[in-house]
């Protein structure tokens, strides 16, 4: 079964976002345990620069191979970011909430990174991811995750990279309103 959000924020039935964790990606055990964020200040956004995908079978295969790639290739401990989102809005649980991320070189130790999945240097992200996103902002700050003024940037305002892309950089702030 899928976890769901809290689905009350500022006391109001809110939309709930689909979670899919890491025991149903099928997510390898990380090689240690976590450093703890208590509560993020910022959130860092994020592409895969891979290819999107469109299925269930097709996105748990994406984030299964994200995952092989950062921890074999890269070296890191485990999956970069803390949530990926595919474009049907379904949100896989990476690292998770109140982990450290490994995203964003010197900047993860305040920091929680969700990485939309698909390349948007010339695609924009679909309304449905972009609605998971701000879902999930959402619940964050409600559940103490995330500081309610929080900052939000795109991983090229932390690092010399075209990361997230162009056209999910140029939406970057609809997902602030939240």
């Amino acid at each position: 079964m899928h976890s769901k959000l809290n689905p009350y924020i500022d006391g109001e039935m809110a939309t709930t976002v689909e979670i899919v964790s890491r025991q149903q990606w099928g997510a390898a055990a990380p090689k240690k345990a976590p450093e703890k964020i208590p509560c993020a200040q910022r959130v860092i956004i994020h592409h895969t620069d891979t290819p999107s995908c469109s299925s269930r079978s097709e996105c748990v295969s994406r984030v299964v191979s994200i995952q092989r790639w950062h921890m074999t290739e890269k070296n890191w401990d485990d999956i970069a970011y803390n949530f990926l989102v595919a474009a049907d809005g379904t949100v896989f649980e990476g690292r998770g909430w109140g982990a450290v991320g490994a995203h964003a070189l010197s900047n993860n130790h305040d920091s929680l990174g969700i990485a939309f999945i698909g390349n948007f240097k010339s695609e924009a992200p679909s309304c449905e991811a972009l609605a998971s996103v701000k879902q999930l902002l959402q619940s964050g700050v409600c559940q103490g995750f995330i500081k309610p003024q929080f900052g939000l940037c795109g991983h090229r305002d932390v690092k010399d990279t075209e990361c997230p892309g162009a056209e999910l950089y140029a939406v970057l702030q609809q997902l602030k309103s939240t």
